[in-house]
């Protein structure tokens, strides 16, 4: 298995959307992530963006485009994707205020993490929690 330099993922969700610069929009404004690269099409299309949040990144690109991926993804359902956050209650708010539909609001679990879910406009779900899979304590 390859192995990333310190504080690099080694794995990257890939999302496809049908409005992906709406996709990029709400996940800029809306749950806080900075947009790193985004690649556009002579049509406007986004072949390709990542942005990040915290030091994981999600990959994203509009759907029906050609390619090995886009056709694999054609008739794929919508996307899980956990991140992991500090400050669960301000983050839900600034959710909240751009209209985002949540699935559940900032709760406390019996494991002693705090998380909230939400759907983005094309149904993937967010989830944002304090809880850090594969950290010490």
């Amino acid at each position: 298995m390859a192995s990333a330099a310190a504080g690099v993922p080694t794995i990257y969700p890939a999302i496809l959307y049908e409005d992906a610069q709406a996709a990029i929009r709400t996940l800029t404004e809306a749950f806080g992530f900075t947009q790193e690269a985004v690649y556009e099409g002579e049509d406007g299309q986004v072949l390709h963006a990542e942005l990040s949040c915290g030091n994981g990144r999600v990959m994203l690109g509009s759907k029906g485009r050609d390619g090995v991926f886009s056709r694999a993804m054609r008739d794929a359902g919508p996307a899980g994707v956990y991140v992991v956050v500090e400050e669960i209650d301000a983050h839900h708010a600034r959710a909240v205020e751009h209209g985002v539909e949540i699935l559940m609001p900032p709760t406390d679990q019996d494991y002693g993490a705090r998380d909230y879910m939400a759907r983005d406009a094309e149904g993937n779900v967010w989830s944002f929690g304090t809880y850090a899979p594969g950290s010490a304590g």
